[in-house]
């Protein structure tokens, strides 16, 4: 099994009887079956390890449907080694079983790996846990695999996937989320991880782990390259930019997101040739900087065209405030890449959202519809290819919502993070000089509600935020750093 790991404890799933959870359980087409496959790596680039076995195994015709999160665990029987990612995949094949096992092994083989120790050190790890609904006792194949019960480490991801079904033919009654729910408390919580950049080779590549009570909150530096942006349109340019951001990454800043088209309430659409004239020169301009050489970049658009040219300029993250609505090829194209994409609530685009703004309390309200319409958003990027743990979220304060309906959002922001469906996926959010700021505090100039942002980003780290992205980076790194000092205890 991927990662022998002890039992940890945590909060346990809310996906009992009569639960929220929205997870879906898939059936394949005739001839196809279903099965879920661990995935587990100790070695070196763990994350590209586990994402190069996906891939392969999406060659070889087992078709990646979804991906749980990848956890991180600590090694157990042999415990001098490197800690371990875990997780699970769904997977559609038309191999029997030792057929599909046979095939894992291969892929395992290809890779490169080589056990030398029983439950040592392996770069890559992939097991059977569970095919069909199907009982197997074969000499080289257990099914349901023995260890399911008793591993959070297994449990966990695969109760991400498929909460309310049955592991045990003969105990149809007793679901996945019962036998997580049933664990021993342990000594310390797991948390899941997502990684910022596609080049995870680096053991300081930054990434979020969205469940511990210490991590740190990320600074994202807002760069509008556009003449429109609603609070700092035609500011920045090549003579001032270079050492701005680097004052905002000394300050605190680890993420720069670069705009070229301003999402704004009302603005229109530049062409496609505009916007990417404006992002990926600036792309290549801070990734030529000696002093930004590690920073994550961030690219705010919602046309795929612009988010692959930006990737290839060197862009980790595709910021998308339609979460792939807006052009049909996002999706695809992120899955492609590789890369890492937040996604952000949003209603009709930035000319109407305004307008839709409707959240009736007889149909669950602002909170549960802003889950819910996410939660479509997360299982349309998977449908798509991305993995699981590439994939950040974004209540979207200020798009199809208004006033006061800001506030709920920032105030709920924890029961959105606990949202089942949405339960170990991280958060960015956007409050920086917003109107509903401008509105509460009476500062008309967007540029002058520092002071309200201030507030509104204390509350978003207080909610649980991982990423707050905001223009005053130099002010917010402070902010958060205090914030942090408070709620994260670090």
């Amino acid at each position: 099994m991927p990662g022998e790991t002890p039992i940890h404890s945590q909060t346990r799933t809310a996906c009992g009887g009569g639960c929220r959870c929205r997870r879906r359980e898939s059936s394949s087409p005739p001839g196809r079956k279903t099965a879920y496959i661990a995935l587990g790596s100790n070695l070196g680039d763990r994350i590209a390890w586990i994402e190069q076995a996906c891939g392969e195994m999406d060659r070889r015709g087992i078709h990646v449907r979804r991906t749980s999160s990848l956890w991180e665990t600590e090694p157990m029987y042999v415990l001098e080694q490197d800690s371990f990612l875990n997780g699970v995949c769904e997977v559609e094949t038309h191999l029997e079983p030792l057929a599909l096992l046979d095939e894992l092994q291969d892929i395992e083989r290809s890779l490169g790996r080589r056990k030398l120790i029983d439950k040592g050190p392996r770069n890559i790890d992939l097991d059977i846990l569970l095919y069909q609904d199907e009982k197997i006792d074969h000499e080289r194949l257990k099914v349901p695999h023995i260890g399911i019960p008793e591993r959070e480490f297994v449990l966990r991801p695969l109760a991400e996937l498929i909460p309310g079904k049955s592991i045990d033919p003969a105990k149809p009654w007793k679901l996945t989320s019962d036998y997580l729910n049933e664990l021993p408390p342990g000594p310390q919580p797991l948390s899941s991880l997502t990684p910022l950049t596609r080049d995870t080779s680096s053991s300081s590549a930054p990434q979020i782990t969205a469940l511990s009570p210490t991590r740190k909150t990320h600074v994202m530096a807002i760069v509008n390259i556009t003449p429109d942006s609603f609070s700092d349109g035609g500011v920045n340019n090549p003579e001032n930019l270079p050492d701005a951001l680097v004052s905002a990454v000394r300050a605190g800043a680890t993420i720069i997101d670069v705009g070229g088209q301003s999402t704004a309430p009302g603005r229109p659409q530049v062409p496609l040739e505009e916007e990417l004239a404006r992002v990926v020169p600036t792309i290549k301009l801070i990734r030529s900087l000696p002093e930004l050489k590690h920073i994550v970049v961030s690219v705010d658009t919602y046309r795929a065209a612009v988010a692959e040219a930006a990737v290839h300029a060197g862009a980790d993250i595709v910021n998308d405030v339609s979460a792939g609505t807006l052009d049909p090829d996002m999706l695809p194209t992120v899955a492609r890449l590789g890369a890492t994409i937040c996604l952000m609530h949003m209603r009709g685009d930035p000319r109407t959202m305004s307008g839709l703004n409707d959240y009736p309390d007889d149909n669950g309200g602002l909170v549960r519809t802003v889950a819910e319409e996410l939660q479509k958003r997360v299982e349309a990027a998977e449908a798509a290819g991305i993995r699981r743990w590439r994939i950040v979220l974004d209540p979207g304060l200020g798009f199809a919502k208004v006033g006061d309906q800001n506030l709920e959002v920032l105030a709920r922001l924890d029961e959105l993070r606990t949202w089942p469906g949405l339960q170990g996926l991280p958060w960015l959010v956007g409050s920086s000089r917003k109107s509903f700021i401008g509105r509460i505090t009476g500062v008309p100039k967007a540029q002058e509600r520092i002071w309200g942002t201030a507030a509104t980003v204390a509350a978003a780290v207080a909610g649980g935020a991982d990423i707050v992205r905001v223009h005053d980076a130099v002010e917010m790194s402070q902010v958060v750093a205090m914030a942090d000092a408070i709620w994260r205890r670090r």
